[in-house]
C-alpha cells in the first residue's frame, strides 16, 4: 500500500520539487492550498493529475485538524511560511501567525489525530542571524535579525516541544539557502539570473522586481542590495531528498543542510555574467539602498557534518552549476515570452 505524504506550501519552490520527489517513490501526495483570488498552481501544473489537493490554511486551525483527520497521512511536510525577508519587516504580525503559530496549529491536529504521522518542519538558516559562530551547526545558538527568522526559531522549537512532550515523530531540517529555477522574483537569486537573462536577450522583455519598477531599466542597469553578503547556496531539489531522509530515521532528530561553501553576492552576480556569455557585470549593477534589510546578515555558512554522517545525504549540485541552471532556464524563459509577444 502506498504511503500519504501531506505538504503545506506545495505550490512553493521545495512543495514542487517534494511533491516529484515522493511520487517518483510511489507515494499518494496531498497538497495545501490556500485560498486566494488568484491561486497560482504554476510550478505544480504538470502534476495536478497526479496529487489531491486540499483547501486551506496556516492561519485556520480547523482546515489543518479536518484535513489531516481526512487524509490520514504517513507524512507531512510544513514548508509553507511567508518567507521573504523583505516583507516579514513590513507584515510582522502575518509572518508569525502563518511561519510560528502556523506551525502550532498543524502539530496541534498531527496531535489530536492520534496517528503515527510523521512530522517535517522547514527551519531555516535565518534563525542563527547574527551568527555566534561559524560554520553553523545544531548546537549554534540562534540569533535572528528579522521577524522571518524569529518566528522561524518559534516554529523550530515547538516543534521540539511537541516531539519531547507528546512523544511525536517531529523533526526540523535546519536548510540554508537552496535556490533553484522556480524560486519566485523577489528573492535575489531568481532577480539576478532573470535579469541577466533579459539582458542576454537584448532587453525585448523585461518583468517587474518586488517594488513595481523594471527589473532591468532600459540602459541595462540592475539594482541590488548589499554585495557583500555571503550565503551558502544550494539546489532546492537536493535539499528535499535531505526532508525525505529525515522523516526515514528510526529516531526523530534535528538536520543543518547545506553544502558548506558560502559566496557573496557579488560571486552570484559574476557567476551569472559568465555563465551567459555577458562582460563588464560592474557596469550594469548598481547599489540601491531601498534593498539593504534593517537588520543585516552578513555570515551564514553551514556544518553539514551530522547529515553527512547520519543521514548520508550530501549535495549533488555545485554552485556554478546552480547558477548556469537558473540562468539557462531564465534565457529559455525570456524567449517564449519574446516570441509570445511577436506573434
Amino acid at each position: 500500500m502506498s504511503k500519504k505524504a501531506f505538504i503545506t506550501g506545495i505550490t512553493g519552490q521545495d512543495g514542487s520539487y517534494l511533491a516529484e520527489f515522493l511520487l517518483d517513490r510511489g507515494y499518494e501526495v496531498h497538497g495545501l492550498i490556500r485560498r486566494t483570488s488568484t491561486v497560482s498552481t504554476e510550478r505544480v501544473s504538470h502534476l495536478l493529475h497526479h496529487i489531491s489537493v486540499v483547501d486551506g490554511d496556516l492561519t485556520d486551525q480547523h482546515s489543518l485538524t479536518q484535513a489531516i483527520q481526512d487524509i490520514k497521512p504517513d507524512e507531512v511536510y510544513n514548508l509553507a511560511a511567508q518567507s521573504f525577508i523583505p516583507t516579514s519587516f513590513r507584515q510582522p504580525v502575518l509572518t508569525g501567525e502563518a511561519s510560528a503559530l502556523g506551525v502550532t496549529r498543524i502539530l496541534e491536529a498531527v496531535r489530536i489525530a492520534k496517528l503515527d504521522t510523521k512530522f517535517y518542519q522547514a527551519s531555516s538558516s535565518e534563525m542563527f542571524g547574527k551568527a555566534v559562530e561559524v560554520p553553523q551547526s545544531e548546537t549554534t545558538p540562534f540569533s535572528p535579525r528579522s521577524p522571518y527568522g524569529v518566528a522561524k526559531v518559534y516554529g523550530h522549537w515547538i516543534t521540539v516541544n511537541y516531539r519531547e512532550a507528546y512523544n511525536l515523530f517531529a523533526v526540523s531540517g535546519i536548510l540554508f539557502n537552496h535556490e533553484s529555477p522556480r524560486r519566485g522574483l523577489t528573492f535575489i537569486t531568481r532577480k539576478i539570473t532573470m535579469s541577466v537573462a533579459c539582458l542576454a536577450t537584448g532587453l525585448k522583455w523585461v518583468p517587474q522586481n518586488e517594488i513595481g519598477e523594471p527589473l532591468v531599466t532600459a540602459d541595462g542597469k540592475i539594482a541590488v542590495g548589499n554585495l557583500e553578503s555571503k550565503r551558502d547556496w544550494g539546489f532546492a531539489g537536493d535539499y528535499v531528498e535531505a526532508m525525505w531522509m529525515m522523516l526515514q530515521q528510526k529516531q526523530p532528530d534535528d538536520f543543518v543542510i547545506g553544502t558548506g561553501e558560502t559566496h557573496s553576492v557579488k560571486e552570484f552576480i559574476q557567476t551569472a555574467f559568465e555563465s551567459a556569455g555577458l562582460k563588464n557585470w560592474e557596469y550594469h549593477v548598481t547599489v540601491d539602498k531601498r534593498f539593504y534589510r534593517p537588520a543585516e546578515v552578513d555570515l551564514l555558512i553551514a556544518d553539514p557534518a551530522k547529515a553527512n554522517r547520519k543521514l548520508g545525504w550530501k549535495p549533488k549540485t555545485s554552485f556554478k552549476e546552480l547558477v548556469n541552471m537558473m540562468v539557462e532556464h531564465d534565457i529559455k524563459f525570456v524567449k517564449r515570452q519574446i516570441e509570445g509577444n511577436q506573434k
